[in-house]
């Protein structure tokens, strides 16, 4: 619960919640159950009160001259404000003597998990003279902002179906053992005003920020937050509506005069200055505007630093489909923004396939011209805007024709840059057709404001070590390298899509003894026409991997330990390249849900085995006095695969430093008692 206070704190300090100076105000943001106005005594104490929850205040506007002796804000229990109370930390959950204040926001939580129920009034006080500043009375029969329970969705057709919902707070629905069995047309969470569900309504992002039509779910927590400043102040009902039939499949209403938390959403209104605008996902938005032959798009989207956008015409004319895609990568780096054209020819990273680049290849590398030319970008409070246009019909050969007089199947994602600014495995990417036409005699516009939630960190499937001095030989396969629980957040490195398995385990860590032998059976692919599944195996002092990609100056910085030879020209030639062995998805399956899985054990578990009947190429190592203490193995064609291999001189030391720290925990906590008991 203390941790809960801390977030609530440390969120609205970095992201204030605006709130009307006359408190529930119907043309403000709502910002909790209003109190009252401070009443003002001394030192021009003033500001409006709220409460955000049964033990946090919002103080929005607050001022105070910083000039009283011995100044706190101060709670009590009796009829008036006086000496019998108690100090309220502050917006820094410190107990200092108060500073001065101007026009201020923040918020105060009460001690020791008092509640405001258990108080009469909140002042700003000074223990000194014992002289009231300022303060604001609790009502007696005050209810404060509380989590409410709803209804239950109604059961009308593809067994749609719900236990209660919960409405956390002014943006955020939780529904439990929510059911739906997938197979409507277009069916999206739906929302809007009036007695029942209506075609009138809007989309609401699923669970993931997404605004496909949804998924299969079966008796699911699904927790959906109200796009851009919509609140349920503003809606009626929600739906699992089918825009295709107009058809209601169930819903919930939302009772009027809900008494709950304000949301604790950042919002931050999206700015566009071209007439057209589509709302792909949560978090990213297209605009354009078609002049003559040429046509103009502004990509926004909030994204990290390091991240890119993509957006593009679809490989195929009657569905969304990357492969055959083209597309801009449009991203910003400490110094410009960036629009660069590439081309789709496989989903994976662009490698030299018998001499010729495949997969996602910028366009001038595959022998084609970059046809996108910037206009404008900007990076404002976590967005990025990138302006740019195009011909619509270019002279580049492997270029889309961007048709006016039909719809365009598009495609879009959002994902990380490795460290060459080269679009990594997408993190965020559509499963449904997309289509757009930009040639609208009306203009278009279902954009809405960025929301953004201060973020939970993720946790991490477990790391694995094998450090196992009877194991000598190694199996390694390639499989899925997981969602941020799995390669990404265990390395801090982005994922090209796969991953060594080693022994069943998902990039472990290898300790190694210098001066023994040890045997990689290596099943990563020995076909070189397959840009995708070509994977030999190597084993370097450097991290990364992708050996093949590298420039020949990159790659005279690198210590090769095992799996190349250099041909007579100098050219690196893999030795390690097996049959191949892959853990794959079932079909149909959706590898955005990866990290729903809790541990990496459940997650294998779903995998599906296909490995071909060769024998493996088998890779023979003895480190020696001369290896690094660390040194990785990776795949020769794609970065960012593989992991750390430790070289030692001893399992013996190994297990005798496990002990002693296994000894020091057992025993810190008694030298922490005797050591305070010293102390005091």
């Amino acid at each position: 619960m203390q941790l809960f206070f801390a977030f609530v704190a440390i969120f609205l300090i970095c992201f204030p919640i605006s709130a009307s100076a006359e408190g529930e105000d119907e043309d403000g943001p709502y910002s909790g159950k209003y109190l009252g106005k401070l009443n003002s005594y001394h030192h021009q104490v003033s500001g409006d009160v709220y409460a955000v929850n049964e033990y946090t205040f919002l103080i929005t506007g607050f001022n105070y001259d910083g000039n009283g002796a011995d100044t706190f804000f101060w709670a009590g229990a009796s009829n008036r404000p006086g000496p019998q109370g108690f100090i309220v930390p502050d917006e820094y959950g410190k107990t200092n003597i108060l500073d001065r204040y101007h026009n201020k926001d923040f918020t105060l939580t009460l001690p020791d998990r008092k509640k405001m129920t258990e108080i009469k009034w909140l002042a700003v006080y000074d223990l000194n003279n014992q002289n009231n500043f300022g303060d604001v009375y609790i009502p007696e029969d005050f209810e404060p902002p509380r989590t409410q329970a709803g209804g239950t969705f109604s059961k009308r057709s593809h067994n749609v179906s719900s236990s209660s919902i919960e409405i956390l707070d002014s943006k955020t629905i939780r529904i439990y053992d929510f059911t739906y069995d997938g197979r409507g047309k277009r069916t999206f969470f739906w929302t809007g005003v009036g007695a029942q569900p209506s075609s009138r309504g809007s989309k609401i992002p699923d669970e993931r920020g997404y605004l496909d039509p949804i998924r299969t779910y079966n008796k699911e927590v699904v927790e959906l937050e109200l796009p851009g400043d919509k609140t349920i102040f503003d809606i009626d009902w929600i739906s699992v509506y089918d825009v295709a039939d107009n058809e209601n499949y169930g819903h919930v209403l939302i009772p009027d005069g809900l008494n709950v938390p304000p949301s604790l959403v950042k919002i931050t209104p999206y700015e566009f200055s071209l007439p057209n605008c589509r709302q792909l996902h949560k978090d990213l938005q297209v605009s354009w505007e078609v002049f003559g032959p040429q046509i103009t798009f502004q990509l926004s989207g909030q994204v990290a630093q390091t991240d890119y956008m993509s957006f593009g015409i679809s490989g195929s004319d009657v569905a969304s489909q990357m492969i055959g895609a083209d597309v801009v990568v449009a991203y910003i780096d400490d110094i410009r923004g960036y629009t660069v054209d590439y081309n789709i020819t496989s989903l994976a990273p662009c490698v030299q396939v018998l001499g010729q680049n495949k997969g996602v290849c910028r366009d001038d590398v595959v022998g084609g011209l970059d046809s996108f030319q910037l206009n404008t970008y900007s990076r404002k409070n976590g967005i990025n805007t990138i302006s740019f246009r195009r011909t619509l019909k270019s002279s580049d050969d492997g270029d889309k024709e961007i048709f006016l007089d039909r719809s365009n199947y598009v495609v879009w994602a959002l994902g990380q840059l490795d460290s060459n600014n080269e679009p990594a495995f997408h993190t965020h990417y559509p499963k449904s057709d997309i289509v757009i036409d930009f040639n609208t005699t009306e203009p278009v516009n279902d954009c809405f404001s960025f929301t953004k939630r201060m973020e939970t960190p993720v946790q991490l499937w477990e790391r694995t070590k094998i450090r196992d001095a009877t194991i000598r030989t190694f199996n390694a396969y390639l499989g899925p390298s997981g969602g941020m629980r799995g390669y990404q957040g265990l390395t801090g490195h982005v994922s090209s899509g796969l991953a060594w398995y080693i022994n069943g385990y998902m990039i472990p860590e290898l300790y190694l003894k210098r001066g023994l032998t040890y045997t990689f059976q290596v099943r990563g692919g020995n076909n070189p026409h397959s840009p995708e599944h070509y994977h030999p195996l190597v084993i370097t002092d450097e991290p990364q991997g992708g050996f093949d990609r590298l420039s020949d100056a990159k790659q005279s910085e690198i210590r090769v330990l095992a799996g190349v030879e250099f041909t007579r020209r100098g050219r690196p030639k893999p030795t390690a390249a097996g049959p191949l062995c892959l853990s794959r998805y079932p079909e149909n399956y959706d590898r955005r849900l990866d990290d729903n899985f809790a541990t990496f054990k459940k997650f294998n578990r779903s995998l599906l085995n296909s490995c071909s009947d060769e024998p493996p190429a088998l890779l023979e190592i003895t480190p020696n006095i001369t290896w690094p203490d660390t040194v990785y193995y990776n795949s020769f064609t794609h970065g960012n695969m593989g992991w750390k291999i430790h070289i030692i001189d001893s399992y013996t030391n190994l297990r005798n430093g496990a002990n002693n720290l296994a000894k020091t925990i057992t025993w810190l906590p008694a030298l922490i008692a005797v050591s305070l008991y010293l102390y005091l």
